[in-house]
Formats: structure tokens, C-alpha cells, sequence
């Protein structure tokens, strides 16, 4: 009996392993492909600019006009004349009183090739020889004092004048200055000597016994940095700066150009080529004697050679500074409150000379 037992279980095995459905097998999984970490982007560092730069403001210019002789050209700034043309493109303005309350400028231009029309000229006075001597420049006018003029000869100045010189005529273009038809529908006669930016940098190269540029090893001594607010200096959104009776400047921070827009008789100061307002980097007073000399014109003296204190600002800030310069071709020099050569901002700078008593103010 136990011997046909053992082939009918084996039987009922068969049968019942028959009836099961045969498990699909599980699919062994494909390997996972890495997915790759994201690169980080990168802003890539500035590259510091090397290449020639202006010396009068820092900033790049051709290589050519590195070492040019600027032009200093005289800027008429009474009321009746403005507005003024091409002043704005100047990379140095200096203003000074004159006789009777009045001020004049004095724009220095290193590559004047781009300021259209500049004017109108005015005549010269010996402390404008001063600060052209002091940039070892080529000095535009119309006329005169006589003191400047004998000044102009003691003192070898480059001087191309318009009124006793041959650089004047009455067609655009045809000389270095010419009386501006436009001007003398609406003008006094004195008020009416343009010139024009690429006139100037022509007829400068086309006069063969004129040295164009300075000598070997010269070296015009300001410094900048991109950003020349003063470290530690006090407010001055708004620099006001009286002259006289007859002129007050006015300095006012724009935050978004990081510029002093200038004003003058209560008006924006206005280039007439444009119709914009003048705007600045830098803004420099320097305080010094001016006196009366007592002659029949009301002419006055201001001293350029003892030095003094003054103030600078930029960036929406200023801070106090001494300056001097020898007579009569010296450079300017300015230095912080430590005695250290002060480090102008990048552009275009604003010197106003004034007197001693000036009262002027910053807020």
C-alpha cells in the first residue's frame, strides 16, 4: 500500500504546480544617471582701465593729446552775455573776480576737439596768466589789461590774442577767434569773440613756431581716484559760494549723476551749445587776498603766490583743505586735512577763487 502512495502525491504535486500562474520577474532597476551640479555663474572682475588717461581729469583720452599743451581759453560771465558756449566741455573751470564785482572763467581744455562753439573770449588779467602758466598751456583772449599785458611779455606767455594779435576774424573758421554773426544781432560788440573747439586744436597745429607740446619729463601733479568723496567728510549736497555782490555760485549734489549741477544769478548755469546745466565731479573754493588797485578801472590784485586754506567736495561731501602755488608758473597744489596730496574724483573739476571774507556755506 505505501508503495502506490508515493506516486499519487507526487501526482497531486505535479498537478497543483501546473495550476499556478509562473511570477513575472522583477526587472532589475538601470543604474541612475547623475545629473550634473549646476555651475555657478561668475561675474567677471572689472578690468582696471590701462590705458592713457586725461591728466587733467583722470579719465581716458587719445594717446596723442596725453602730452598736448592744453588750451586755456578766457570766458566772458556777465550777465548780459551769457549764455555761455562750450564751457561745459572744459575739463577745468577757474573762476576769479574781476573789476567791479564781476567774475570771469577760465576753461582749460587737453583735447577741445569736441566742444563746438566756446565763448564768448574776454580780455586777459595777469592772475588768468597765472593759473595758464601753471598747466604750462596755450592762453586764448581778446584784449587786455595793460598790466597783463606787460605780464604776458615779462613772463613769456604763450598768448594768441584776438584784439592786438592776428588771430581774429570776421568769418567762421577762417581765423582762431571771429565775431560770431549770430551774437551781434543780440550783443555788444565786446561780447560777441567765439572760436570753436576743433578750430582751436587745427590752427594750434598749424602754427609752426608755436611748441605744442610740453617738454620731456613734464608732469601735471593731480591725482584721482574713481571715487573721490572725501573719507570722513561732512554733508555738502548744496555748496554756496558768494563772490560779490553782483555773483554767487551755487553747487547742488545730484545723487544719481554723482555731479554738482551748477547755478549762477540764481539760474542753472547753461551751456548754450546744449542747453543742459553745467555738472561737475569735483568742486574745489580756494580763499585768498583780492584788493582793489586802485586805478581809474576798478582793477584788482589776487594773490596766487602765499597760498591758503580753501575747501573741496565731491560725492556729496566736502572737506578742508590748504593749497599753494609759486609765482607765476607753478602748478596748483592741494592737500587734505593730514598734509597729504589730495586725491580728486574722476572728471571734471570746479576751482572758485574768492576772497578772504567770502562767507561761503555747505549743507
Amino acid at each position: 500500500m505505501k508503495k502506490r502512495l508515493l506516486p499519487l502525491v507526487l501526482a497531486l504535486l505535479l498537478l497543483s504546480a501546473c495550476g499556478q500562474e509562473t511570477a513575472a520577474p522583477t526587472p532589475t532597476p538601470a543604474p541612475a544617471t547623475p545629473i550634473p551640479a549646476a555651475t555657478p555663474t561668475l561675474t567677471p572682475e572689472p578690468t582696471p582701465y590701462a590705458g592713457p588717461v586725461n591728466p587733467l581729469t583722470g579719465l581716458p583720452i587719445e594717446e596723442d593729446w596725453v602730452q598736448k599743451r592744453p588750451a586755456a581759453i578766457m570766458l566772458n560771465n556777465l550777465r548780459e552775455a551769457l549764455p555761455q558756449q562750450g564751457q561745459s566741455q572744459a575739463d577745468i573751470i577757474y573762476e576769479v573776480p574781476a573789476e567791479g564785482g564781476i567774475t570771469r572763467m577760465l576753461g582749460i581744455y587737453q583735447d577741445p576737439r569736441e566742444a563746438g562753439i566756446i565763448g564768448s573770449i574776454r580780455s586777459s588779467r595777469p592772475y588768468y596768466l597765472e593759473l595758464a602758466l601753471g598747466h604750462d598751456a596755450i592762453y586764448i583772449h581778446a584784449g587786455g589789461s595793460e598790466d597783463a599785458y606787460a605780464k604776458i611779455k615779462a613772463w613769456g606767455v604763450t598768448a594768441l590774442d584776438g584784439v592786438r594779435g592776428p588771430y581774429m576774424s570776421n568769418t567762421a573758421g577762417e581765423n582762431l577767434m571771429w565775431r560770431d554773426p549770430e551774437r551781434r544781432k543780440h550783443y555788444s560788440l565786446e561780447h560777441t569773440v567765439v572760436t570753436t573747439g576743433e578750430t582751436v586744436a587745427a590752427k594750434l597745429d598749424s602754427y609752426e613756431s608755436l611748441r605744442r607740446d610740453h617738454k620731456e619729463g613734464y608732469t601735471y601733479e593731480m591725482t584721482f581716484a574713481e571715487d573721490g568723496t572725501p573719507e570722513n567728510g561732512s554733508p555738502a549736497t548744496t555748496v554756496t559760494v558768494p563772490y560779490s555782490n553782483y555773483k554767487t555760485g551755487v553747487f547742488t549734489y545730484d545723487a544719481d549723476s554723482g555731479l554738482y549741477l551748477v547755478e549762477e544769478y540764481g539760474k542753472p548755469y547753461i551751456d548754450g551749445n546744449t542747453g543742459e546745466q553745467v555738472a561737475v565731479a569735483n568742486v574745489v573754493v580756494l580763499q585768498t587776498a583780492c584788493r582793489n588797485t586802485g586805478d581809474s578801472y576798478g582793477h584788482i590784485t589776487v594773490d596766487l603766490s602765499s597760498g591758503g586754506s580753501g575747501i573741496y567736495a565731491c560725492g556729496g561731501k566736502m572737506t578742508a583743505i590748504t593749497w599753494r602755488k609759486s609765482a607765476p608758473d607753478g602748478q596748483l597744489h592741494y592737500f587734505d586735512a593730514a598734509g597729504k596730496p589730495l586725491v580728486f574724483g574722476q572728471g571734471r573739476t570746479y576751482v572758485n577763487i574768492v576772497p578772504l571774507e567770502a562767507a561761503i556755506t555747505c549743507e
